[in-house]
Protein backbone atom coordinates (compact mmCIF):
# COMPACT_ATOMS: atom_id res chain seq x y z
CA UNK A 1 0.00 0.00 0.00
CA UNK A 2 1.14 3.17 -0.75
CA UNK A 3 1.19 6.82 1.33
CA UNK A 4 -2.30 7.80 -0.68
CA UNK A 5 -3.81 4.23 -0.37
CA UNK A 6 -3.18 4.28 3.51
CA UNK A 7 -4.28 7.80 3.70
CA UNK A 8 -7.93 7.43 2.00
CA UNK A 9 -8.25 4.31 3.67
CA UNK A 10 -7.69 6.27 6.93
CA UNK A 11 -10.29 8.72 6.55
CA UNK A 12 -13.03 6.04 5.17
CA UNK A 13 -12.58 4.20 8.24
CA UNK A 14 -12.63 7.50 10.51
CA UNK A 15 -15.97 8.76 8.90
CA UNK A 16 -17.98 6.29 11.26
CA UNK A 17 -16.65 8.12 14.26
CA UNK A 18 -17.49 11.77 13.08
CA UNK A 19 -20.20 13.88 14.22
CA UNK A 20 -23.01 14.87 12.34
CA UNK A 21 -21.76 18.62 11.83
CA UNK A 22 -18.30 17.31 10.92
CA UNK A 23 -19.73 14.91 7.90
CA UNK A 24 -22.08 17.65 7.10
CA UNK A 25 -19.34 19.65 6.28
CA UNK A 26 -17.34 16.76 4.18
CA UNK A 27 -21.07 16.32 2.81
CA UNK A 28 -21.31 20.06 1.37
CA UNK A 29 -17.22 19.80 0.08
CA UNK A 30 -18.56 17.04 -2.36
CA UNK A 31 -22.38 18.04 -3.13
CA UNK A 32 -24.33 20.81 -3.98
CA UNK A 33 -27.22 19.89 -1.78
CA UNK A 34 -28.11 17.97 0.98
CA UNK A 35 -30.45 14.76 0.57
CA UNK A 36 -34.25 15.15 1.17
CA UNK A 37 -33.72 11.83 3.86
CA UNK A 38 -30.81 11.76 4.93
CA UNK A 39 -29.51 8.85 7.56
CA UNK A 40 -26.29 8.25 8.42
CA UNK A 41 -25.40 5.15 6.37
CA UNK A 42 -25.87 7.09 3.28
CA UNK A 43 -24.32 9.83 3.71
CA UNK A 44 -21.19 8.35 5.00
CA UNK A 45 -20.98 6.04 1.89
CA UNK A 46 -21.55 9.14 -0.74
CA UNK A 47 -18.13 10.56 1.48
CA UNK A 48 -16.77 7.66 1.24
CA UNK A 49 -17.04 7.44 -2.74
CA UNK A 50 -15.67 10.78 -3.11
CA UNK A 51 -13.00 10.61 -0.94
CA UNK A 52 -12.11 7.43 -3.03
CA UNK A 53 -13.29 9.04 -6.28
CA UNK A 54 -11.17 12.48 -5.58
CA UNK A 55 -7.28 10.33 -4.64
CA UNK A 56 -7.64 7.93 -7.44
CA UNK A 57 -10.14 9.42 -10.24
CA UNK A 58 -13.78 8.29 -11.08
CA UNK A 59 -15.37 5.77 -13.43
CA UNK A 60 -14.49 6.02 -17.16
CA UNK A 61 -17.54 7.14 -19.47
CA UNK A 62 -17.51 4.14 -20.99
CA UNK A 63 -17.70 1.89 -17.53
CA UNK A 64 -20.64 5.04 -16.33
CA UNK A 65 -22.67 4.04 -19.41
CA UNK A 66 -22.11 0.01 -18.96
CA UNK A 67 -23.70 0.39 -15.17
CA UNK A 68 -26.92 2.61 -16.17
CA UNK A 69 -27.38 0.50 -18.97
CA UNK A 70 -27.05 -2.49 -16.43
CA UNK A 71 -28.84 -0.88 -14.14
CA UNK A 72 -32.28 0.10 -16.91
CA UNK A 73 -32.48 -3.74 -17.77
CA UNK A 74 -32.32 -4.94 -14.38
CA UNK A 75 -34.33 -2.26 -12.88
CA UNK A 76 -38.09 -2.75 -11.21
CA UNK A 77 -38.39 1.37 -11.32
CA UNK A 78 -39.01 2.36 -15.22
CA UNK A 79 -38.84 5.47 -17.01
CA UNK A 80 -42.07 6.51 -18.78
CA UNK A 81 -42.30 6.88 -22.77
CA UNK A 82 -44.90 9.43 -23.26
CA UNK A 83 -43.55 10.40 -26.95
CA UNK A 84 -41.05 9.31 -29.53
CA UNK A 85 -38.44 10.95 -27.89
CA UNK A 86 -39.79 11.97 -24.22
CA UNK A 87 -38.91 9.66 -21.94
CA UNK A 88 -39.85 10.50 -18.07
CA UNK A 89 -37.57 9.20 -15.20
CA UNK A 90 -39.48 8.35 -12.29
CA UNK A 91 -40.11 11.41 -9.83
CA UNK A 92 -40.05 13.89 -12.30
CA UNK A 93 -42.45 16.59 -11.61
CA UNK A 94 -44.68 18.46 -14.54
CA UNK A 95 -46.04 21.54 -13.73
CA UNK A 96 -48.85 23.34 -15.97
CA UNK A 97 -50.53 26.60 -15.37
CA UNK A 98 -54.63 26.12 -16.40
CA UNK A 99 -57.42 27.89 -15.64
CA UNK A 100 -55.88 30.27 -13.10
CA UNK A 101 -53.74 27.59 -10.99
CA UNK A 102 -50.76 25.43 -11.05
CA UNK A 103 -51.05 22.01 -11.68
CA UNK A 104 -48.46 19.53 -10.65
CA UNK A 105 -48.11 16.11 -11.97
CA UNK A 106 -45.49 13.29 -10.87
CA UNK A 107 -44.31 10.20 -12.74
CA UNK A 108 -44.59 7.37 -10.14
CA UNK A 109 -42.02 4.12 -9.77
CA UNK A 110 -44.94 2.19 -11.54
CA UNK A 111 -44.79 4.26 -14.51
CA UNK A 112 -48.43 5.98 -14.08
CA UNK A 113 -48.63 9.64 -13.33
CA UNK A 114 -49.94 11.09 -9.78
CA UNK A 115 -52.16 14.32 -10.03
CA UNK A 116 -54.05 15.06 -6.71
CA UNK A 117 -53.80 11.79 -5.16
CA UNK A 118 -55.54 10.23 -8.40
CA UNK A 119 -53.34 7.99 -10.76
CA UNK A 120 -53.56 8.06 -14.15
CA UNK A 121 -52.37 5.70 -16.81
CA UNK A 122 -51.42 8.13 -19.40
CA UNK A 123 -50.47 11.92 -19.61
CA UNK A 124 -53.07 12.58 -21.59
CA UNK A 125 -55.65 11.34 -19.75
CA UNK A 126 -54.38 13.67 -16.94
CA UNK A 127 -54.61 16.66 -19.43
CA UNK A 128 -58.23 15.62 -20.15
CA UNK A 129 -59.01 15.71 -16.28
CA UNK A 130 -57.31 19.26 -16.36
CA UNK A 131 -58.66 20.78 -18.63
CA UNK A 132 -61.93 18.92 -19.51
CA UNK A 133 -61.26 18.78 -23.28
CA UNK A 134 -58.99 16.01 -25.30
CA UNK A 135 -55.79 17.37 -25.27
CA UNK A 136 -52.25 15.40 -26.36
CA UNK A 137 -50.55 15.42 -22.67
CA UNK A 138 -46.85 16.12 -23.85
CA UNK A 139 -48.40 18.92 -25.74
CA UNK A 140 -50.62 20.16 -22.70
CA UNK A 141 -47.37 20.00 -20.23
CA UNK A 142 -44.99 21.62 -22.92
CA UNK A 143 -42.97 18.30 -23.47
CA UNK A 144 -43.23 19.10 -27.47
CA UNK A 145 -44.41 21.89 -29.46
CA UNK A 146 -47.33 21.38 -31.47
CA UNK A 147 -46.15 21.72 -35.26
CA UNK A 148 -48.60 23.30 -37.13
CA UNK A 149 -47.68 26.26 -34.51
CA UNK A 150 -44.12 26.06 -34.92
CA UNK A 151 -44.28 26.44 -38.57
Amino acid sequence: MNHTTTSVAAQVAALSSLAMPELWTLWDRFFKRRPENPNRSYIESRVAYKLQEQAFGGLSAETQRRLVNIGMRHSKIKSRQVGRDIELAPGTVLLREWGDRDHKVTVTAEGTFEYEGKFFKSLSAVARHISGTPWSGPLFFGLKTNRKEAA
